[in-house]
């Protein structure tokens, strides 16, 4: 059975930077789970996995606009270290949730930490990275009626 939308697919995979380092890893845990063409996974590595099947081994490279997107400049904002009131020692590389422009909750990192404020970036960790993916095939099946109506796998 070949990848494709509508189906269930399990992979492992191990995702390098363009410095060879390793960011993330399915290796000795479960495979990673997702429903094809539900935007599950990033657009670029979802895209490479068309038409493979169960068994096969794929290395995809996902620019930036593929992935997290590029860096966007307006997402990084100095703060008033009053906005962090009753956290002690705020270190660059913490990690916050945040209320962003529309309401909704969104994770901030924290950059630097100066005397005028603390800046933050709201950008995803990965924004603005090429994205290299070793990737298994361990498993592709039709989805369930009820995995299409939650858009996920189970």
């Amino acid at each position: 059975m070949i990848i494709e939308d509508k189906r269930a697919v399990s992979i492992h995979y191990t995702l390098t930077n363009e410095q060879g380092e390793t960011l993330d890893s399915s290796k000795g845990q479960d495979p990673l789970r997702y429903l094809h063409g539900a935007s599950n996974i990033i657009p670029g590595l979802e895209n490479a996995l068309v038409g493979k099947s169960t068994g096969d081994k794929v290395s995809v490279s996902v620019q930036p606009e593929d992935g997290y997107g590029e860096i966007n400049p307006e997402m990084i904002q100095i703060v008033p270290r009053q906005a962090f009131e009753g956290i002690d020692d705020i270190q660059p590389g913490m990690q916050f949730q945040a209320s962003g422009p529309d309401g909704q909750t969104q994770v901030v990192t924290i950059k630097a930490v100066g005397e005028e404020g603390v800046t933050v970036d709201g950008n995803h960790p990965l924004a603005g990275q090429v994205l290299n993916f070793d990737v298994s095939i361990e498993e592709v099946r039709d989805a369930t009626e009820e995995e299409l109506a939650h858009g996920h796998v189970h």
